[in-house]
């Protein structure tokens, strides 16, 4: 396995982490949302949701916008 091979493996385990995370973020957050008894709870469980989704969508596609392989021109 050469140098490229490694840093687009790496990179991938990067992105994959990322989701990750955010499907860990929302888990924790129905959890919360699922035991909520007040509404500032409810409100936590939204927001971190949200975040979550975000992370999800987000953090992959900017993250391989950084690395695409410049063109030739």
């Amino acid at each position: 396995m050469n140098d490229a091979d490694r840093l687009a493996r790496n990179r991938y385990f990067l992105m994959m982490g990322a989701n990750l995370v955010g499907v860990a973020g929302a888990v924790l957050a129905l959890l919360i949302l699922g035991r909520a008894r007040t509404t500032e709870l409810t409100m936590l469980g939204v927001a971190l949701m949200l975040a979550s989704f975000w992370v999800m969508a987000a953090i992959p596609r900017m993250l391989a916008r950084r690395w695409r392989t410049p063109p030739d021109a």
